[in-house]
């Protein structure tokens, strides 16, 4: 749902969906027309989708960004979370000369890694431009790049990770068990009240995940799951739209819920707040805000890593917990927010049988470093 702006109090408005992360909030501040006045797409009603061609770019869209995010674990039973992102945001849509410095886009991508058990989290960042091949998306090369951060896609179901930073590095295979999941209703994940605010919204949610994790030249052997968003629009969040929540969340029962609730000035839950659920043959229901509710607990301050999960529809009554409370991403610099996004796991009932499950949370909006109350 990576829609965000602001990520925290200016990141309103940003993913046009609903999740930007922080360094992408300066991105988020461009106009919705390029430098020569060539104004962007909006998502519309109707779009087509069409595949292996929507896994790529969309230039027509000033924002776009390819998240993964998974949960793994060695044959001892260590745990692992990952996050490597990939933003690109449009700054010029005019034809002019075609040297390769012409800053058309700004690409960024974050990377971060989560010791679940050995209870650190490292994270990093960084920008491009994708002039001389430095950062981009392109499906004839069949691959999403920054520096040598990347995936590659090998026919319509596996794809390669890698990436590589100072102390940890990961190379995985991910093969996704069900077909792309297309979010909203007539193609278009509805952010607020009128035409065009709203984003394309693709995932695959159920990524059969096996590799290789190094951490400070250690080498672990792991498998498990992984979950990847796809979104592409021009529309940002509204100014009343100061924050979200979104989870995404695999149950063993082999179905996955992804959530989204966007968060008002006062607190309330916005009514474009939306999900959707994926049976075990991936066909796809979609969640309107009234039929779902996540409510924070009262535990923790400034990001509520907590969360209470009712959807009736399915019978389903959930808690989701974290093991690893310190998952905050900060920037590098001043003029970007935080936003937390971190492993998560899942215990509940559903159907009155107990299920079980792992997945990842996002906050944005919120202010300071996890803190339980006393």
């Amino acid at each position: 749902m990576k829609n965000r702006p602001t990520r925290s109090a200016p990141l309103a408005n940003a993913r046009g969906s609903v999740r930007t992360c922080s360094a992408i909030a300066v991105m988020l501040a461009l106009p919705v027309f390029g430098a020569g006045g060539t104004p962007y797409r909006v998502a519309m009603p109707g779009y087509r989708y069409e595949f292996p061609r929507d896994h790529f770019n969309h230039p027509g869209f000033q924002t776009e960004w390819w998240y993964y995010t998974g949960n793994v674990h060695t044959a001892e039973g260590r745990r692992f979370g990952f996050e490597l992102t990939f933003f690109r945001q449009g700054v010029d849509r005019e034809e002019r000369s075609a040297s390769v410095w012409d800053v058309r886009d700004v690409w960024m991508a974050h990377l971060a890694l989560s010791d679940i058990d050995g209870q650190r989290f490292l994270h990093t960042e960084r920008f491009n431009r994708s002039g001389a091949g430095m950062a981009g998306a392109d499906e004839t090369q069949a691959r999403v790049w920054n520096g040598n951060w990347q995936t590659s896609w090998h026919g319509d179901s596996s794809q390669e990770l890698l990436a590589v930073a100072e102390g940890f590095s990961f190379e995985l295979s991910l093969r996704s068990e069900k077909p792309p999941v297309i979010h909203g209703t007539n193609g278009v994940s509805q952010k607020a009240e009128g035409p065009g605010r709203a984003s394309h919204y693709i995932s695959l949610t159920r990524l059969a995940t096996s590799g290789v994790i190094v951490l400070d030249g250690r080498r672990f052997a792991v498998e498990g799951r992984s979950w990847m968003d796809h979104e592409f629009f021009t529309h940002q969040l509204e100014s009343n739209q100061v924050g979200w929540d979104w989870l995404s969340l695999q149950l063993d029962d082999g179905s996955e819920i992804m959530l989204f609730r966007l968060r008002r000035e006062n607190g309330s839950p916005d009514p474009y707040s939306a999900g959707t659920y994926v049976d075990p043959q991936g066909r796809t229901t979609h969640l309107a805000a009234n039929d779902f509710s996540l409510a924070p607990g009262k535990k923790w301050t400034h990001y509520p890593i907590e969360w209470s999960i009712s959807v009736p529809s399915l019978g389903l009554e959930a808690a989701v917990t974290t093991r690893l409370a310190q998952q905050e991403l900060t920037a590098t610099n001043h003029s970007t927010p935080a936003y937390w996004e971190g492993a998560i796991e899942v215990t509940g009932t559903k159907k009155s049988r107990p299920v079980r499950g792992v997945g990842y949370l996002e906050m944005t909006g919120y202010s300071g470093p996890v803190q339980m109350i006393p």
